[in-house]
């Protein structure tokens, strides 16, 4: 990987230890980086003292420039390690090299993730030799402008086949949670998937507890049996769907469409303005689901691989 060069009398930035001090700093700096699509507080970033969660700052003249953190994938990709840049990009190879020099033990690869048009980052990830590995999509859909209309024909099309749209209670017996949660494992072994898009999994009374905590769901069933799930997470004016499955027996009907187009109807009604929703690329059957739902794509999100077996070249 090739180095900055370095200007005469141009002062090479120190590197060292994230310090809490430093929060207000890093918090500006990741939210630029990421152009403002998520807003991230001082109070995000905190010292840590466990030894596989580690961030760096680059410091020149008394001022953070820019920062790199390195930190377990998840639970999904046992094998990576993260590493997430901010900041100014002449700084990200020694940040890189520094965290590099410590890697802990265990972890077979570096995985990074942006977005193409985040241009200092995906610069740094060619350069350093990393592989465009996989590809996710985003989609934004504007909520005044959807019309459940469109979709009354399709649904009263499935009521006559049995099926029927359920704005799912919290209060829903346990028979309803078994299958939801066998549903939604069904739905991601069947999947294509990739680091980014594959989530952790979850225990049926986990599954549970974060949509009565935190999510909103809806579901298809057939005399009296959930076939399809789509699940929502409000986030003040947005909604963003997390997953949306259906049985295997139950497919190539319509029911993911007739039942998201529910679920953002129900959003529409709740003042949402807008809802946003992504996957993997090679997911095509849901990304023809939200082609007809109106979600109109962004640029896409790219996650890049570095086996730690190699190192970079000076």
């Amino acid at each position: 990987m090739s180095e900055h060069p370095v200007s005469p009398g141009e002062t090479l930035p120190e590197l060292r230890p994230f310090r809490n001090a430093d929060a207000p700093a890093v918090a500006r700096l990741v939210t630029d980086s990421v152009r403002g699509h998520w807003t991230y507080a001082p109070t995000h970033f905190r010292e840590n003292p466990d030894p596989l969660r580690r961030r760096l700052v680059a410091v020149q003249a008394g001022e953070v420039i820019a920062t790199a953190a390195l930190s377990p994938f998840g639970v999904g990709t046992p094998d990576a390690l993260r590493l997430d840049l901010a900041g100014e990009e002449t700084a990200f190879s020694p940040l890189y090299l520094a965290l590099l020099a410590e890697v802990p033990t265990g972890f077979a690869r570096v995985l990074g993730v942006t977005r193409e048009d985040f241009g200092e980052q995906v610069a740094f990830f060619g350069r350093a030799g990393f592989r465009n590995a996989w590809q996710s999509w985003g989609a934004h859909l504007e909520l005044q402008d959807f019309d459940f209309g469109r979709y009354a024909a399709q649904e009263e099309k499935l009521f006559l086949e049995g099926y029927e749209v359920e704005h799912l209670s919290p209060e829903a017996p346990d028979a309803d949670w078994d299958t939801l949660h066998a549903l939604t494992a069904q739905g991601v072994a069947d999947a294509p998937h990739n680091p980014v898009t594959t989530p952790d999994p979850l225990s049926r009374d986990a599954l549970r507890g974060m949509i009565r905590r935190e999510e909103v769901c809806f579901v298809v069933r057939r005399r009296g049996e959930i076939v399809a799930l789509t699940r929502l997470t409000p986030r003040g004016d947005t909604v963003d769907s997390e997953h949306t499955v259906t049985h295997p027996a139950h497919r190539s009907r319509g029911l993911a469409t007739v039942l998201k187009a529910r679920a953002l109807a129900w959003a529409q009604a709740q003042g949402a303005a807008a809802a946003s929703t992504g996957g993997t690329v090679l997911n095509l059957p849901m990304l023809r689901v939200n082609t007809r739902l109106g979600y109109r794509p962004e640029p896409m999100w790219l996650t890049w691989a570095m086996p730690l077996s190699r190192r970079c070249k000076n």
